[in-house]
């Protein structure tokens, strides 16, 4: 069940950032340490009671521009707004109501989305709630006041957000259809790919363009099951410039990956893994989705007996966040290995719903710790009481202990690594949540 996508847009220097920070609080800094995920984060996940939903970042929009960075920006928040289920438009008090205002208020308008106002650097609601009201000229509802620096007026802002966003009990309902999305930095062949299965299996039921996200979903059957590939696929950049063409991927990427059961990340065989695949790999991997890393343009290699060898190696040093991940070597414009791809998405898809007996889970913690003794501090040893399956889709399991301080990331990984001995669970993550329990009897 997908996410609803929050996009921030405004003019540059109203505050987009400062806002996207204090949403996003120390969350942000938390997670950007996973490795392999981009730094300058333009996405975040928000809490908002009841309601979960992803927040994008945008470039400031300056309508009239032809300055070329300005215009990038423009065009990558143009996606944004394509891409969101709701948009804040941010403005700034202290500037007032501008000509450039009016004009992204337009292109809000033509885009049909529900959008909600929002003024900033309201700082003292006493002195500045007149030049508030000035807002309504632009006739697309009522404004609310914030200071994002300040954090005021933010849960007033919030719920107007989450009053456009089904009730969590009435999301849309889970099919049994796998969905599978295709993502991967410009010009690595995901589009060839999608038509390469399509035309192969000649039962195209339906292609539906842009239906609530920046993408196409291309239903395909194969051996009589049907799956929706998601193409994150998109405009074609005349401009190289680097910073623009990652927030365009990744902008993309995030979107499809919350729709997403199984993401197959396609990687160039000419140009090798690069960081911006780390970065969309990591979004998959963060998010707990089944994942496939598929290597295209392999019939353009020059190719010996190592050849596959040092590839894989490449892709582990590089990927070494996510060891778990299936790998596959395919030339989208041949056709070699693509039914391999469809035995490997069904077994991903097996994977990341796989249920572990607590017994059985349990007996397993037992013998790991049995074979390598748990960490310990200042005498104090770390005691696993018991363990339990919570979730899947990542599978999810909980240990219970004696003090969760004591359990290192690598005794983590340790138990991890025993774990996926005896049952595989080849290409999705597993998350592990420690609880802490008092006493010998917990």
């Amino acid at each position: 069940m997908s996410k609803p996508v929050v996009a921030v847009v405004g003019r540059p220097n109203v505050g987009k950032s400062t806002l996207f920070n204090a949403l996003a609080g120390e969350r942000i800094s938390i997670v950007q340490d996973t490795p392999g995920v981009t730094r300058d984060r333009i996405y975040a996940d928000i809490t908002w009671l009841n309601y979960n939903f992803t927040l994008i970042d945008t470039g400031g929009i300056e309508p009239d521009s032809s300055d070329i960075i300005l215009s990038q920006m423009r065009e990558q928040a143009e996606i944004a707004i394509a891409t969101a289920d709701v948009i804040l438009f941010l403005t700034d008090v202290r500037q007032g109501l501008v000509d450039a205002d009016s004009k992204v208020a337009d292109l809000l308008r033509r885009s049909k989305k529900p959008v909600v106002l929002v003024v900033n650097k309201v700082d003292s609601f006493e002195k500045f709630m007149p030049d508030v009201y000035e807002f309504y000229n632009l006739g697309i509802g009522e404004p609310f006041a914030i200071s994002a620096s300040s954090r005021l007026g933010l849960g007033d802002m919030l719920d107007e957000v989450v009053k456009h966003f089904s009730a969590p009990s009435e999301e849309e309902e889970e099919d049994d259809i796998p969905k599978v999305a295709i993502v991967g930095k410009p010009n690595v062949g995901k589009s060839s790919l999608i038509n390469k299965l399509a035309k192969e299996e000649r039962v195209i039921v339906s292609e539906i363009a842009g239906t609530t996200r920046d993408a196409i979903d291309t239903q395909i059957q194969y051996n009589g099951r049907e799956y929706t590939f998601i193409d994150t696929a998109g405009l074609r950049r005349k401009n190289k410039i680097k910073e623009e063409i990652e927030r365009y991927s990744i902008i993309r990427a995030v979107t499809a990956v919350e729709r997403a059961d199984v993401c197959v990340i396609v990687i160039d065989a000419t140009a090798g893994v690069t960081e911006q695949d780390a970065k969309i790999a990591g979004i998959a991997h963060e998010r707990g989705k089944g994942i496939i890393i598929a290597v295209n343009k392999w019939d353009a290699i020059e190719k010996d007996d190592k050849t596959i060898y040092r590839h894989t190696e490449r892709i582990r040093d590089i990927l070494s966040f996510m060891p778990y991940a299936e790998i596959l070597f395919i030339s989208a414009k041949s056709g070699q290995r693509l039914p391999k791809l469809f035995e490997l998405i069904d077994i991903v898809i097996e994977n990341n719903s796989m249920r572990v007996a607590t017994g059985v889970l349990n007996e397993i913690i037992a013998e790991a710790v049995a074979m390598q003794q748990p960490p310990s501090d200042k005498g104090k040893r770390l005691k696993i009481y018991y363990a339990t399956q919570a979730a899947v889709k990542p599978p999810t399991f909980v240990l219970f202990v004696n003090d969760k301080n004591l359990m290192h990331f690598s005794y983590i990984r340790y138990l991890e690594n025993r774990i996926r001995e005896t049952f595989g669970f080849r290409g999705t993550a597993l998350k592990f949540i420690i609880r802490e329990r008092k006493g010998e009897k917990a």
